[in-house]
């Protein structure tokens, strides 16, 4: 978890997880420092809403690290500037388009293209 994210143990937090939150290690970072320190080999993805590469037609990779900005704000400015490769979930259909899709479903779908793409 970077240190700017929501508590972790927020009721609402914990609820969402569905109970999965027991079941993984969780460590708390500052986010800058620690991209800071990623090899250059492993690209850092960050998901922006204009201006990335769309998803679907970017070579993933199995070995990044994937970043995925609040639902209010996107990525910090800070952040931002340490990705390598800017991402983004096209629209379909500009009339049948939301104008923007929560945090959660965002990483669906990212994490579910990273899987089927590089065999992860």
């Amino acid at each position: 978890c970077s240190e700017n994210t929501v508590e972790l143990y927020n009721p609402k937090t914990i609820q969402s997880t569905m109970g999965s939150i027991f079941r993984v290690n969780v460590t708390y970072y500052n986010l800058s420092q620690f991209l800071s320190l990623v090899p250059k080999a492993h690209p850092i993805y960050g998901t922006i809403v204009e201006g990335g590469k769309n998803i679907y037609k970017e070579a993933l990779t199995k070995e990044a690290i994937i970043i995925i900005g609040s639902e209010s704000q996107g990525i910090s400015s800070a952040i931002r500037e340490l990705i390598t490769h800017p991402i983004t979930i096209p629209s379909f259909s500009i009339a049948q388009s939301a104008e923007s899709l929560n945090a959660s479903t965002a990483t669906s779908i990212i994490v579910s293209e990273f899987k089927r793409t590089s065999n992860i």
